[in-house]
């Protein structure tokens, strides 16, 4: 059984790859940490999020299973940074959650507090702190990571577009579970789903997703085009390693290297913690790195002082990136 996707002239020329949405990307980020596949390249992910997760977490994973279907507001195809959607999902009208919800619960039971979420203010409150929870926990930490995959991944798309053009693309872009049969692009669902999609005109956006690992998902009702997000180019991330390097493997790098003689050997594995988890916030640098909170507060003071990290605020948290000095000062540390 598959899902259909038929395609005109038109929506040949409005098809287009674009950077992953932030919620989207969440969302597929949820359902991994929740899921057991691919432990090689996720165990590490998994085994650090879970360790800084808190029980606010709960309402967002409980409406964002491993499996089957989720309120499309929490995992809407929006373009923007992460903190830009996630304040936008807040500005969520009641009728848009009533709606999202009463089409999950056709096809799977909802957590019984979300019965009352489209009239609950204070529901809705929580599940927005949960959401932002998550996401400083899940995705901001792996961001500009992520970014730069999604990039690449694009690069590897536009050539197949200018040598075979769009039908290229969509042959391509996961022939395990999705075949272009002119003019209809064979979507085999994970959930076995079988129905048809006719575009009529609006084209199709295509996103690659580093957390979207387990096969192609589709967002029929996004605006103002539907959107695939499909798993990034395996030409750039092999399947058989960890997607993100364990923080203890970064400490002993840095302990062996010039770089801890020059800074120390704490501080060096702060800094390279901070350049491979950009955007992390202060607790999330403690328990990355495996400091108390203020002493990682106390060495990200001092890289900040020299010029080797920039720390900037959303709301009431500090996030920490590394400078163009102190990039360029890890390069030069082999």
């Amino acid at each position: 059984m598959v899902y259909r996707i038929h395609f005109t002239v038109e929506d040949l020329a409005r098809t287009r790859v674009a950077q992953p949405p932030p919620l989207m990307e969440l969302s597929a980020a949820v359902r991994t940490l929740q899921g057991r596949s691919h432990p090689v390249r996720f165990g590490a992910w998994r085994r650090g999020v879970f360790a800084g997760l808190k029980p606010k977490a709960r309402m967002v994973l409980d409406l964002i299973p491993p499996g089957g279907w989720a309120p499309t507001f929490l995992t809407s195809a929006g373009q923007g940074s992460p903190q830009e959607l996630l304040e936008r999902a807040r500005s969520t009208p009641r009728s848009r959650i009533r709606q999202d919800l009463a089409h999950v619960a056709e096809w799977q039971p909802l957590p019984s507090w979300a019965h009352h979420l489209a009239d609950d203010t204070e529901l809705q409150r929580q599940l927005y702190d949960s959401l932002d929870h998550v996401c400083a926990a899940l995705l901001s930490p792996h961001w500009q990571h992520l970014e730069r995959e999604a990039a690449a991944d694009r690069d590897v798309r536009m050539r197949q577009v200018l040598t075979g053009g769009v039908e290229a693309l969509l042959a391509s872009v996961h022939p395990q579970r999705v075949r272009w049969n002119p003019p209809v692009l064979e979507f085999a669902m994970l959930s076995g789903f079988d129905g048809d999609l006719h575009l009529e005109g609006r084209g199709m956006l295509f996103v690659p997703s580093l957390f979207g690992a387990d096969g192609p998902a589709v967002d029929i009702d996004a605006e103002p085009q539907p959107v695939m997000r499909y798993p990034v180019s395996h030409t750039r991330t092999s399947d058989s390693a960890p997607l993100f390097v364990p923080p203890a493997q970064h400490a002993r790098s840095g302990c062996r290297s010039p770089l801890a003689a020059l800074l120390g050997r704490t501080r060096a594995a702060v800094l390279l913690t901070i350049a491979e988890h950009p955007g992390c916030s202060t607790k999330e640098l403690a328990a990355l790195s495996g400091l108390a909170p203020p002493s990682a507060s106390e060495h990200a003071g001092v890289l900040r002082a020299a010029g080797l990290i920039q720390t900037s605020r959303h709301r009431n948290t500090a996030l920490h990136s590394p400078t163009p000095l102190g990039n360029a000062l890890l390069d030069s540390r082999q």
